[in-house]
């Protein structure tokens, strides 16, 4: 993966990493906890230049200018190879997986892409991109068949019949599966038919409505369509924007101003 655009000082700026607190950063779990929820919580999940139908570009150096030159968000693909850039550049060991949705009525193909780094001899799932119930801080890869808290949500990983890991999100009383992978190896190049596929083909959700997530401390926004959700220390509060709305609530809730007038339309 090319990282000559990644600039790692404008990065630790774009997430909001304290000044006092950059130094010399060990690549010990610490740090990539850190890294994490910085990204998380400053870097929105949204899929705006699908709905504009603009497409989603993988190069590296577009995803740079997009996320942290015009400071935007980005889905899987495009918010997962950022913080991928961001492990390099400290000298963090790191893989791409690929991994299979599960929470659709039908079978789906391994379109979703996590990060699995490995510090402190132990592999971490890192995902920064799967919307509304990703985790939130990595996830022990060997913490298996255990409820772990972080804020206010609960995951759990577990590897039913010793095969392909899973990961599983506590919602509304009940454990409810997210995705599924293994640790098998991933190229860049190995994600450009899924991205096509999640940005062009009509049945994907990209493509079907606005899907927008800012995770915060105490919960998380989300956008779906002209549905806006917020959900703070478990209180979830719904209501339906009307049109006029969506740009100051993109603006306020998920800090993406000044958009194209096409992305604000669905």
């Amino acid at each position: 993966m090319d990282t000559t655009a990644f600039d790692l000082p404008r990065y630790l700026d774009r997430i909001g990493y304290p000044v006092e607190a950059r130094g010399d950063l060990p690549a010990d779990a610490p740090t990539l906890a850190r890294l994490m929820r910085g990204q998380l919580f400053s870097v929105p999940f949204e899929n705006l230049d699908v709905q504009a139908g603009r497409g989603v570009s993988l190069d590296p150096a577009h995803i740079v200018d997009k996320i942290v030159g015009q400071r935007r968000g980005g889905y899987c693909y495009e918010v997962n190879g950022l913080f991928a850039m961001a492990l390099q550049a400290l000298g963090i060991r790191w893989r791409f997986v690929a991994a299979r949705p599960m929470f659709y009525p039908v079978r789906r193909p391994r379109t979703h892409m996590a990060v699995v780094a490995t510090v402190g001899g132990e592999d971490w799932l890192c995902d920064l991109g799967f919307g509304s119930y990703g985790p939130r801080a990595p996830l022990r890869l060997s913490a298996l068949d255990q409820a772990i808290d972080q804020d206010d949500d609960r995951f759990m990983l577990s590897r039913p019949d010793g095969g392909d890991y899973l990961l599983q999100a506590f919602c509304g009383g009940q454990w409810l599966r997210q995705y599924g992978f293994d640790l098998s190896p991933q190229e860049w190049v190995d994600f450009e038919p899924a991205n096509h596929l999640n940005s062009t083909h009509p049945g994907a959700i990209f493509v079907q409505k606005r899907v927008i997530v800012r995770h915060h401390e105490a919960g998380r926004d989300i956008l779906l369509g002209r549905q806006l959700k917020t959900i703070r220390q478990g209180v979830v509060h719904e209501r339906e924007l009307a049109p006029d709305e969506v740009a100051a609530v993109l603006e306020r809730h998920f800090g993406l101003p000044d958009l194209a007038p096409e992305a604000l339309a669905a």
